[in-house]
């Protein structure tokens, strides 16, 4: 199939070696090498033949990239593939790189967010206090020992420890999934201050549980993996 797309795209005027004959081939020529000089724009504006696309007294300017297209439609047409085939064949190819694209751009986000992390070290060890402190309060909770989780958490949710978590949240959280673990982890973190502060033991299990989840999937969103002792 490539090499009679390949013969047939020669033939449709595409190719380096097309008859000089044919006015399709002159018009892909003209298309994919043109003449020097007479264009400074990025973007090339040639006159095809409407044979091919239109009336034989129409005119159309098109780009580089719709002129390709064109040629390519003409090479699969004279393959014997059908247009609806050969659209679909050009918009795979599109699709193709549009991912590629999206790729590129979603690896370069990655390493910026963690060029951020590392040079972010205050902020990591607010977090690492953060994993210790939930840790110690999870201990105490599962002994049934709602003073001691009380003691460790403080009786201000508003305490300096909980700011410095927060900020660390809004400098590592770009995405609307990120940022919506954080109001989860948030609410989870309120339960848990005031269960603990009732003395509710079922309350206060359940709201540790909701904060640690809450935690997990913010750190994993966030690119922290590793980077965090406990995760």
């Amino acid at each position: 199939m490539v090499a009679m797309v390949t013969e047939t795209w020669t033939l449709a005027g595409c190719g380096v070696a097309a008859s000089k004959s044919s006015s399709s081939a002159v018009a892909a020529q003209e298309l994919l090498y043109p003449a020097p000089k007479k264009h400074t724009s990025s973007f090339r504006a040639v006159a095809v033949s409407s044979s091919k696309c239109q009336d034989r007294d129409a005119v159309v300017f098109i780009g580089r990239r719709r002129g390709i297209t064109s040629c390519l439609l003409a090479a699969l047409a004279a393959a014997g593939v059908g247009a609806g085939a050969a659209r679909a064949a050009i918009l795979e190819a599109d699709d193709d790189l549009e991912l590629l694209e999206r790729v590129k751009e979603d690896k370069k986000k990655r390493l910026q967010k963690q060029g951020l992390i590392n040079s972010s070290t205050a902020e990591t060890g607010y977090l690492q206090d953060l994993v210790y402190k939930l840790s110690k309060v999870g201990q105490a909770i599962d002994k049934d020992d709602l003073s001691a989780a009380g003691d460790i958490l403080g009786s201000d949710s508003d305490a300096p420890w909980v700011q410095n978590v927060n900020g660390a949240f809004s400098k590592f959280s770009s995405s609307s999934e990120e940022k919506s673990a954080v109001d989860s982890f948030n609410s989870s973190l309120a339960s848990l201050f005031a269960s603990v502060s009732k003395s509710d033991i079922g309350s206060s299990k359940s709201a540790f549980v909701s904060s640690a989840t809450a935690l997990e999937k913010w750190v994993s969103l966030a690119g922290l993996t590793g980077k965090l002792k406990g995760f």
